[in-house]
Order: C-alpha cells, then sequence, then structure tokens
C-alpha cells in the first residue's frame, strides 16, 4: 500500500512538478495553502508526511507548523520543507525544531525522494518498536 504525502505549496508549477516527480510512488493530496491543507487534515486521516513550502501568503507555514505541533491528532506527522528560506537561520523558532527535514529550491528530485523514503523508513521503524512494547 502506498504511503500518503500532502504537499503544501502556493505556486501551481511546483505543486504540478512535485506530483509527477512522486505520484508514481505514493497517493498524493496536493493543497494550495495552509488554510486548505488544514481543512483536509481535519476531515481525512493524517497523511504519512507531510511536504510543504514554509512562506505562504495569508495562513503562513510557520503558524501551520505550530498548529500541528500543539495538536494531539498531527504533532507526529513527520514535516520536510521543501523551501527558498534559509532554515538553519530560524532554528531559534520552536516551529522548526520539530520538522524533520529541509530542502533547499531549486531541488534535486532524486534527493528529495530519498530524503522522504528515509524519513518515512524512520517512521515506520519508530511505530513498530511502539507497537512491540506496549
Amino acid at each position: 500500500m502506498k504511503k500518503e504525502i500532502l504537499i503544501i505549496d502556493f505556486e501551481p508549477t511546483i505543486l504540478e512538478l512535485l506530483g509527477f516527480i512522486l505520484s508514481k510512488d505514493y497517493n498524493l493530496t496536493l493543497k494550495p495553502n495552509c488554510y486548505d491543507a488544514l481543512l483536509w487534515l481535519e476531515n481525512r486521516t493524517n497523511p504519512d508526511l507531510i511536504l510543504m513550502d514554509i512562506e505562504m501568503p495569508c495562513f503562513d507555514g510557520r503558524e501551520f507548523i505550530k498548529s500541528l505541533k500543539v495538536s494531539g491528532f498531527y504533532r507526529n506527522i513527520p514535516i520536510v520543507l521543501l523551501t527558498n528560506i534559509d532554515v538553519s537561520l530560524l532554528v531559534e523558532d520552536i516551529s522548526f525544531r520539530s520538522i524533520d527535514a529541509s530542502i533547499k529550491k531549486p531541488f534535486n528530485p532524486i534527493r528529495l525522494k530519498e530524503k522522504i523514503g528515509e524519513i518515512l523508513q524512520k517512521k515506520n521503524t519508530e511505530n513498530e518498536l511502539e507497537r512491540f512494547y506496549n
């Protein structure tokens, strides 16, 4: 069964490109902003991973991440940032301490797929250990 990834980016060309790159290996939900993504999350089961840009109009990616991380339902969903911002400059912000990876735009599609695979494998291993010990 394919893993599900929620992708959030306000640039339609990036959404289309990511859909092309990742749709063979994953079930994808593409959202153009954080508000639509949050509404989708509230009406669905949790995705296995969220891939998002941090710079969004209106409902900013920072606020979206904070909302997820304080939630009992969404805080364990891995988050990968795909952004133009140098995330290392933002580590003081608590919302960025909880992301699993950041990839700078423009990105290498092969490296992106590798990073997503690594994170999902780590999540699977953690889930198996949790089931074993509980």
